[in-house]
């Protein structure tokens, strides 16, 4: 019994080797042609031999990603191991979250019992997204800077920065006193104004559920708290807007800009609202132009009266006329 059983361990080892002598025998890299060396081409998704440049092997899967890094900074910005980080959400999007369609992973529809389920699943998750006062704070806020970013047109870029700047103001305890919506504005307004993609504080009021005289207090206690190096508004910086919601030719806002040009050389700017220079300049240049346009069109385009349109347009001629007399 003991020989037996020692000679069939011995076939069954036997077996074991010689089928790992066939396995390497297989991985062996060598060229099936002159027997000589292969090497992979990464780039052309090619096994090529050195020797004689048979390609053995062609349209290989790349495992690697479709991104290049150079350091391992961009390395770790590139990698995906499901969606980004943002700012514009409280908990920066890295809670889960129940889709809101009623189907398994099938697509099938399903029944009544389970639709209860994951509806308490549902309020359950947002109960837990939200467990104290701060988080639900600055998922109100957030909520509103995103609301009030998309009834203005205004880019991600500054929803992101405006989101930090809310961020900051809610470690550094600046929101005691103050209303979540006042202090939401406020860092949408400073977070456009930094992205050179300003807004008036008219406008902010309109889509606001805050007053402007509340809006602009915030505004200068949050950029004096938080200490934040925002430039005066340059009225060129509206001009673009105006010109394309009015419909007016790159003429008209090349030669706005010239008139602001000149109104700076000659210090009419000073001390006057930006928006109200950049209208005039814009309702001036369509006149100079021949792209007649009324000045109830630029003030509601403006959201700025006409009585201030008419003052600064004055204003900016006459600049102009004292440029050309020199």
């Amino acid at each position: 019994m003991t020989d037996t059983t020692t000679r069939r361990y011995a076939r069954e080892s036997e077996n074991e080797t010689e089928e790992e002598s066939e396995r390497s025998g297989e991985e062996t890299v060598a060229c099936p042609e002159c027997g000589g060396t292969l090497t992979s081409d990464a780039e052309h998704g090619e096994t090529v031999c050195e020797d004689c440049g048979l390609v053995v092997e062609e349209d290989e899967i790349d495992p690697g990603p479709e991104w290049r890094a150079f350091d391992s900074r961009e390395k770790d910005e590139k990698s995906r191991v499901g969606a980004p980080t943002t700012q514009m959400m409280h908990d920066k999007g890295l809670s889960t979250n129940i889709g809101w369609q009623d189907k398994d992973a099938y697509g099938n529809a399903l029944s009544s019992r389970q639709r209860e389920k994951m509806q308490r699943l549902r309020t359950w998750n947002e109960r837990f997204r939200t467990r104290d006062s701060r988080e639900r704070n600055l998922k109100q806020a957030l909520g509103e800077i995103d609301r009030m970013a998309s009834a203005l047109g205004l880019p991600e870029n500054v929803r992101e920065t405006a989101s930090v700047i809310y961020r900051r103001a809610l470690e550094d305890d600046l929101l005691p006193g103050r209303s979540i919506e006042g202090v939401a504005t406020a860092s949408l307004y400073a977070a456009a104004r930094k992205a050179s993609t300003p807004r008036s504080l008219d406008e902010l009021t309109q889509v606001s559920r805050v007053e402007k005289d509340e809006i602009a207090r915030t505004y200068r206690y949050v950029v004096r708290e938080l200490q934040l190096e925002i430039e005066p508004a340059d009225p060129e910086s509206y001009v673009p807007r105006f010109v394309s919601e009015l419909t007016l030719s790159e003429e008209v806002e090349r030669r706005a800009r010239q008139l602001l040009g000149t109104a700076k050389e000659q210090g009419v700017h000073s001390g006057k609202s930006p928006v109200g220079l950049a209208a005039a300049a814009v309702y001036a240049a369509s006149l100079l132009t021949n792209e007649k346009v009324t000045q109830s069109e630029v003030s509601e385009v403006a959201n700025i009266s006409e009585v201030t349109i008419r003052n600064r347009y004055h204003e900016l001629l006459e600049a102009e006329e004292d440029i050309h007399g020199l």
